[in-house]
This record gives C-alpha cells, sequence and structure tokens, in this order.
C-alpha cells in the first residue's frame, strides 16, 4: 500500500495531469479571466494625434512612467514609436534603462535629475536628465568634465509647485552665472510644471505662465515645455515648444469640467460569479454596511482591492452590466466586488461581463466615487487581472 488515506488527494499527480494547472505554469488563462483589463493600443496612437492637433507646432514628448501609468510601458512605447513619438519622459532611472532598448534612436528624459549614484548610468544609457537644482547641474557638469564632453541636460523651473525644480534662490544663482555653471552642458530643454492645469479657470495657471516668460528671458535660448496633458488644453500659448502629455495619452479627462478630447484606452472587466435574490433588509459584505431597501436581486463578480479596485469604493460608485449602470453595494473585498442589477434590462447569468472602467464607467466617474483622482486609478490596476492589448503593433 502507498499509505496515503483512500480519500486523500495527490496534488502532485493531479497537476501532471491537470490542464488548468498546465495553463497556470504557462501563466495564460484563456477560458475564464475573472478579471481583465484591455488596454488598446490603437487608441494610445490616437491620443498622440490629438496631443499633436491640440498643441501643434510643439513636438508631444510622451510620458511613460508609472509604467506607462499602469497600462504597460512595453507595449505602449512601442504603438508611441509607431505613430512618430520620438521623444519619452521616465521619472525613475530604471524606467529610462528599460525604456533605451525599445527606443534607441528617442530622446529619454529621467525626471528624477542627476543624483551622484545615477550619473554613470544616464551616460551609459544615452540618457538625458532633468536637472532640478544647482547641485544636479554641478553633479552633471563635473562628469562632463570627467568624460571630456558636453552633455545634454533638460532644467526645471519652479515657477510655483515647491516641488521638483530650481527655486527662486537658486534660479538668481543660474541667470547670473550661467555662462560658468552651464559651460560643459548642453541645454536642450527648459521646462516647469502646472499646479492646476486640471481647472482652466484657475488664477495660479496664467501666474505660472508668467512666471515661466519672466524666467526664460533671464536665461540663454533654448526649447521650453511647461505643460502637461491638462496645460495642452489651455491653449497654445501654454504650449511652448513641447508638451508633455501623459494622462490624456491613456484616456483620462485631464479637464473634467470639458468634454474629454482623448479616446477611452482602459477597460477593467470582471465576470458575474454568482447571482442571488436578497429580501427587504438583508445586509451586503463585510461589516454588514449596506442594508437592502427592497427585495433585490444582488449580483457578485471576481474582482476586488487586490487587483486595484479600492475599497474605498464600498457603498460608492456603480459598475455596467449590459451598458445599464449598477450600484455598488457593500464594501469591496479582495477578491470580491457585489452590486444590485434589480434594475438591469435583460437576462442575467453567471458569466455575464461586467465594466468597472472603460466607455460606460469613465475614469474620472470611478475616481469620484473613490474620493481620488484617475491617476491613481490608473496606476493601482494589479497585475492579477488578465491583461490583453488590442492593437499591438
Amino acid at each position: 500500500m502507498s499509505g496515503r488515506p483512500a480519500t486523500g488527494f495527490d496534488a502532485a499527480a493531479a497537476g501532471r495531469h491537470c490542464p488548468v494547472m498546465d495553463r497556470a505554469e504557462e501563466g495564460t488563462f484563456t477560458d475564464f479571466d475573472a478579471a481583465r483589463i484591455t488596454v488598446r493600443l490603437g487608441a494610445v496612437a490616437a491620443n498622440f494625434k490629438t496631443a499633436q492637433r491640440l498643441a501643434g507646432p510643439a513636438v508631444v514628448g510622451a510620458v511613460v512612467k508609472a509604467d506607462a501609468y499602469g497600462t504597460g510601458m512595453v507595449p505602449v512605447a512601442r504603438s508611441l514609436l509607431d505613430a512618430g513619438c520620438d521623444t519619452f519622459f521616465a521619472a525613475r532611472l530604471e524606467e529610462g534603462i528599460a525604456l533605451r532598448p525599445l527606443a534607441p534612436k528617442a530622446r529619454i528624459f529621467v525626471l528624477d535629475g542627476a543624483q551622484p549614484d545615477m550619473v554613470s548610468a544616464l551616460i551609459v544609457h544615452n540618457l538625458t536628465p532633468v536637472l532640478n537644482s544647482i547641485a544636479d547641474i554641478a553633479a552633471w557638469s563635473a562628469a562632463a568634465r570627467e568624460t571630456g564632453t558636453k552633455l545634454d541636460a533638460a532644467i526645471h523651473i519652479d515657477t510655483g509647485m515647491n516641488r521638483l525644480g530650481l527655486p527662486a534662490a537658486e534660479l538668481a544663482i543660474l541667470a547670473g552665472e550661467h555662462t560658468k555653471r552651464l559651460e560643459r552642458l548642453r541645454v536642450v530643454l527648459w521646462m516647469s510644471h502646472l499646479a492646476c492645469s486640471d481647472d482652466p479657470e484657475a488664477r495660479m495657471n496664467r501666474d505660472q505662465l508668467n512666471r515661466f516668460k519672466t524666467v526664460l528671458a533671464m536665461l540663454p535660448p533654448a526649447p521650453a515645455s511647461l505643460s502637461s496633458s491638462g496645460g495642452i488644453m489651455l491653449g497654445k500659448e501654454y504650449a511652448f515648444d513641447m508638451v508633455r502629455p501623459g494622462l490624456g495619452l491613456y484616456g483620462g479627462n485631464p479637464q473634467p469640467a470639458k468634454a474629454n478630447p482623448f479616446s477611452t484606452v482602459v477597460r477593467v472587466t470582471s465576470r458575474i460569479l454568482q447571482l442571488r435574490r436578497a429580501e427587504k433588509g438583508e445586509t451586503v459584505g463585510y461589516g454588514a454596511t449596506f442594508k437592502t431597501k427592497r427585495r433585490s436581486l444582488l449580483a457578485t463578480a471576481g474582482l476586488g482591492y487586490a487587483d486595484g479596485f479600492l475599497r474605498a469604493l464600498s457603498n460608492s460608485g456603480a459598475v455596467a452590466v449590459n451598458g445599464v449602470r449598477a450600484p455598488i453595494v457593500g464594501r469591496v473585498s479582495m477578491d470580491l466586488v457585489t452590486f444590485d442589477v434589480t434594475d438591469v434590462p435583460g437576462t442575467l447569468a453567471a458569466g455575464n461581463e461586467v465594466e468597472l472602467v472603460g466607455d460606460t464607467i469613465t475614469l474620472e466617474e470611478i475616481a469620484t466615487a473613490a474620493n481620488t483622482i484617475s491617476y491613481e486609478i490608473l496606476t493601482l490596476l494589479s497585475h492579477r487581472a488578465q491583461r490583453r492589448y488590442e492593437g499591438a503593433p
């Protein structure tokens, strides 16, 4: 005898002959995706063209930091390259390094600057740092002296964010000593960043525009950039020589009070795992935070906060079933979300698709329901959800 209990389960033996486990080892699940993120690469390319139209003749440099806002830097960058993009912005050094083999001829800016332990890798991978301080400028100039060459650089001027960029005191030093301090550098871009470009009525936009113009008059001539996606929508006065869209490329609305000129890129979908009737007065989910006000038909789908669907959406916002909104009820849990489909017409069954973000439920709608911003919704999308790329080059 083998010594195994007669009712035991030999996982190792079963795994050798189990097609589901075989697919798991291969990393593919084609029969049933409980949660899926679909990225429309054709829409990314179309949004790049929209940015060109709105900002032209300014160059459009694509911001692909944070894994292209959670959509996948590699396929997105390839689509942008095919669309004619030749300038990219990354935040981290490692993002720029990962991007370089995909775009060997492109200009790749690294927003984190030129910290001393970054300098060697920036040079080896032909990355252009965005210098944020006098110390950054000195470190990059020292590297230029050591290599006996002039090195390209972008220089970030703070016009009111009080985040990164040269503050007023350091700007005054640079303006007075730019011949000396920049003699080893080739400035390829002066840049700043708008604090309130999501609100076209904000006075801060005009204040920063005027400050940036004043600063540029104090410095040697070079191309200039002020605007990301929201700034593009403020008009061509804000475009200067280059714009840096991020959110717009990925289908978000940079100015939610206006119609979105950009096409939907990301769809987050799930499947109904179970339908059930609940009588009036019954509770739903952890903590019993929701109580039905009528006899209801409830559906539970296989997606939760482990997939990036925020717990803050508990009892807030909606999903779409058959193109009809269905309110989220109860707490969002790690792997599941429940919603009320009582008023959804048509036949409903386990396996039906549920849209959590996409054509019916916009990024802005779900972000508002979660009391956050669309950027966070995108960048928190988990890689547990199966990803599908439409229109991959």
